[in-house]
Parts: structure tokens; sequence; C-alpha cells
């Protein structure tokens, strides 16, 4: 069977049970089984007699949603390569990827989408509305169009120094992903087991109570990779899968959810830690007093140099604090966040560590299908990213770049042969990370070759730790960028409301613990953060920092005169 029959029978299996919601404005809008399969024939209706043949591109440009996951499903049934966009995106980006895929027509979820895409690009393909491919009644089914060799997806990279590549995906490398995330997830749930009942109700005849099912809630656009992967594995697993709808309403969400776990960005669990800590400074009384002695308890007991008290500190804020703050943050039936797309602060790790919430790490890049690593619950180590998963090699090469071998590597890029020759090696792929891999065989991401900085002095330096741990420390910082390519010693960009002193603090504590050519020796602050809107950070919140350098060379060039002239 291919991957979507075996999606399409959960589908029939569960035809009575909750699968996809979307919350909106606190309530909550669910389709069953039965409901998403009659969707998705629809969609396979309009779709057959709008002109497409197996192998044509069609673009899918909407933000997440029930309608979103069975036109992607019906795509693919009808054999089209589906090119998911994100509906945040400029349309200047959006058409440039259009232009590159060619797709026979695009299915835009309103009126607004598909007037940007036409006025950007007035002789593009057709553009159908959402409300158009639903309003039919016919209906198709029958087996899929799919063998493991087909493409089903071209999903563009994120162009953090350049223009983004096209990655082509197979039935195949999806079929493995979904039979490995599934596997991992059944560990998670079971080792983290709760007898709580699914709250759906009895089976299809009444009588018989159902087993409890995964509720999992997601936030992140369905066009990234990791994140589609989940939405696949929900519908294969039987999973009741809550959608956001409103980022600004993510806190409100997540409790509604009452979610076993979800996917998230480092990002957000940094918003997360530093939002816990303001609500504690209001709180103020017994409580703040038991937090921060907990934190400080907690933070030693990391460094190995606990104090007598610790233990007594945080005794109390396991029994009076941290559980309402669980429970005020993610519901009652969390298990775990799940992190991934780029590293994240161990110290954040640490932080969820001690509330009681397991953070679990995944690795992966759009090439390898998603993933390549992924914790294991039982054994992970704070700070990695887990082992390689089943059937996948990994192996360090020249330089310390990870390279990877297995049936999740990407077909190639879209009509990019010199660029998939440079990427495909000898039957591995060239993920340009560099890492290490512990005792245990859990691996750690050290930083981006193609990020290293390269001193005057030939030293070469990896910025990510350094930013991380700088970011970290600056009170109001948003973003930390290292420059210094050929010059004499690095400098930092800091963005965001800071002060002179705190940067200069934080600068020398860092620099404390740093080789002298590792050491920060200069700073520029930019006061306005870097976003997708002015064009310096891709769509999943990566830094453009070739584009960052060259807006900011003037600025840049001013540090390193200041410093001469002094």
């Amino acid at each position: 069977m291919s991957v979507l029959e075996d999606i399409f029978a959960q589908l029939e299996k569960s035809k009575d049970l909750p699968i996809v919601q979307e919350i909106r404005d606190g309530q909550i809008i669910s389709v069953n089984g039965g409901e998403l399969l009659e969707m998705v024939g629809k969609a396979r209706a309009f779709i057959s007699t709008h002109g497409l043949k197996k192998g044509d591109r069609c673009g899918l440009l909407a933000h997440n949603g029930i309608r979103w996951a069975a036109i992607d499903l019906a795509m693919m049934a009808e054999g089209a390569i589906v090119v998911p966009l994100y509906a945040r995106q400029s349309f200047v980006e959006l058409v440039a990827m259009m232009r590159d895929s060619s797709p026979v027509f695009v299915c835009c979820e309103d009126a607004a989408l598909r007037d940007g895409i036409h006025r950007q690009w007035p002789e593009g393909p057709e553009c159908y509305l959402f409300d158009q491919i639903f309003a039919s009644h016919a209906s198709a089914a029958g087996k899929s169009r799919l063998a493991d060799s087909d493409p089903v997806t071209i999903i563009y990279t994120s162009g953090t120094s350049g223009e983004p590549k096209g990655v082509v995906l197979t039935a195949g490398n999806v079929k493995f992903m979904l039979g490995n995330t599934s596997g991992r997830l059944d560990i998670l749930m079971q080792h983290f087991k709760s007898d709580t009942p699914d709250g759906s109700g009895a089976g299809s005849g009444g009588a018989t109570a159902i087993p409890r099912r995964d509720q999992v809630f997601h936030y992140l656009p369905f066009c990234f990779a990791a994140s589609w992967l989940l939405l696949l594995t929900c519908l294969l697993r039987g999973s009741r899968l809550a959608l956001a709808t409103d980022l600004t309403k993510l806190a409100g969400d997540m409790r509604l959810a009452e979610a076993d776990y979800f996917l998230n960005v480092p990002a957000l669990l940094e918003r997360m830690r530093k939002g816990i800590d303001e609500q504690m400074e209001k709180t103020g009384g017994a409580a703040l007093m038991i937090y921060r002695h907990a934190k400080a308890a907690w933070t030693r007991k990391q460094d190995g140099r606990p104090k007598f008290a610790d233990g007594m500190w945080l005794s109390l804020a396991n029994s009076l604090v941290f559980p309402t703050i669980r429970k005020k943050l993610v519901g009652k039936n969390l298990k775990a966040l799940i992190s991934g797309s780029a590293p994240l602060n161990l110290e954040t790790q640490l932080f969820f560590t001690m509330l009681g919430i397991p953070v679990l790490q995944a690795y992966g890049l759009t090439e390898t299908t998603g993933i390549c690593t992924l914790d294991d619950p039982r054994q992970f180590e704070p700070g990695h990213v887990g082992p390689a998963i089943d059937g996948i090699e990994m192996k360090l090469a020249e330089n310390d770049e990870i390279v990877v071998r297995g049936p999740n590597v990407f077909a190639g890029y879209w009509s990019r042969s010199p660029e998939t020759a440079k990427a495909l090696r000898d039957g591995w792929f060239h993920t340009g990370d560099q890492g290490e891999i512990s005792e245990k065989g859990n691996w750690r991401i050290i930083g981006r070759l193609k990020n290293l900085i390269i001193l005057g002095s030939g030293h070469n330096i990896a910025p990510e730790p350094i930013e991380d741990k700088l970011r970290e420390i600056i009170p109001g910082a948003q973003q930390v960028v290292l420059v210094g390519n050929g010059r004499g010693y690095l400098s930092a960009l800091v963005t965001g409301s800071v002060s002179p002193q705190a940067i200069q603090a934080a600068i020398d504590q860092v620099n404390a613990q740093l080789p002298h050519y590792k050491q920060v020796r200069a700073y520029h602050v930019h006061a306005e953060p870097f976003s997708v809107d002015n064009g310096l950070l891709t769509v999943n919140g990566k830094l453009k920092r070739d584009q960052i350098t060259a807006r900011l060379d003037e600025e840049i060039e001013s540090i390193y005169r200041a410093k001469q002239a002094s």
C-alpha cells in the first residue's frame, strides 16, 4: 500500500472521531475522519476536471487549516506534485518560487492571496479559491496514483544565504519518515503513559470505549517539511490534531488544546521562558520568592555546586509553584515539547526540565525529509538532538560536516542539477552543518559551515554558540549577529531596546570563557529587529546573514573604523 492509502484507511477507521480541528477565537471547529475523506473526494473531483496530469505541479497557498489538509491529500492522490507556499511570505518571493516550479494552477485560500499573485504575475497560472474547490457536489475516490519513486512535493528551502531551492521529495521518502516518526511517538506516549480518557466518547456502536488517542497542538506552517510531516503523522496515527489559526492567541490556544505534545521552534520557547519570568515578577509574594530561590538552586545543581538549602527550595517549588505554571502554560496533559528547525539554547531546555516539562529535540533539513535525528525520551541528553533514526547513516566528514545517507534523502533540487551534484556526493548528502556525537550516540549541532567567520589570523569561528549566549544574557536583545570575516577580531550587531552598559557587561562575561581569537571586541546597536517584513529573516525565523551584512555594511565599517581610531 502507498503512504496515502495507509492514511485513507486510518481516516476510514476514524470516520466518527474528530481528526483535524481549527481553534478560532476560543472555539474549536472539528471534522471527523469521514468528513475529511469527503472533503478530499470533492477536491479530487475538482482537480481531475481541471486538466491536471500526473507529475504536474500544483501550488497550494494558504494558512494552516482543515481545507489545506484536504487539498494536499487530494493533489497527491491525483498524482500531482504539491508546491506548498507560505501565506505570510511576500508576493515577490512567492512568484519567484512559482516561476521556478511552473505550476499548472494554484489553489488559494482567499481572494486576497489570489489577487496578490495576479498583481505580481499577471500572466501566471490560474488561481482557484478554496470556496470554488469545495462548492461542487461531485466527488472522486479510488486508489491513489502513487509509487514510492513518485515525487509528491517540492518544498522550497528558506534561502538563508541565497535564492531558495526547490527540494523534491518522493512518496518513498515520506513513507519511510512517517514510519519512524510514528514509532518514536509511540515511545514518547508509552514513556509518559496516561490513563486519561480520550473524551471523544464510545466507538461507532456507542457501547465500547475507545483507547486514548494522541492529542496534538500545532502552529507551524505546513509549507515547512517537519511541520507537514507532523500533519501526515497525525493523520496516519488517527490522532486529534488541533491547529492554531491566530498566532497572537497561542497562549490561550495551547491551554485549550490540552495536547500531549507539540512541535516548536526555539524562538517560541525562548519567549515562553521570558514570559514565565515576567509573569512571576508580577505575581510577587511567596510564589516569587520560592520561584527565585528554586531557579538559583536549579542552576547550582546543573553546575555541580549545590548549597545546603537547595533541595528544600526545589521541593517547595515542585509542590507549590511549578505545577501551577505548567497547567497555565500548556494544560494538564502535556508529556513533552518537541523542538526543531534551529539549535535550542541549553539554558532554555534545562529551564523547562526544571518545570517538569521535557523538551525533546529533532534535527534535520528539508533535503532529509525534515528529520535525521530524534531524541529518545528514555535517554536524551540536554544540549543534544538525539540519535540518528533507524535506517539512516550519519557521520562526520571534512571540517566536521555532518553527512547523511538513507531512504530519507531527497531526490534532488528542482531544475538545479549542479546544486544537486554538489549536495549529493558518493551517495552522501552534505548537510553544511558542523556537528559532534556523544559517547551515548546523541548528536550535537555546532553551527553552519557557510556561517563560519574566518578572521584575518586564519582562525575559523562558528558564530552561533557565542551569539546564543550573548542574546541570552543581554536584557532586551532580540538578535545578536557576529561579524568579522577577514578582520582582526569579532564584532557583534545587537538588535532591540538595549543599553550599551548591559551589552558590554554581557560581552565581558562571555569573553572570560573564550580563547582570545573568539572574544568579541566591539559592537553596534541596531534598534530595529531583523524580521521577515524587512527581509532580514527567513519565513521560519533564520537569519539572512548575507543580506544583514550587506544592509548594515556602513554600520559594520564604522565599528572597525571607530576601534582603529581609539
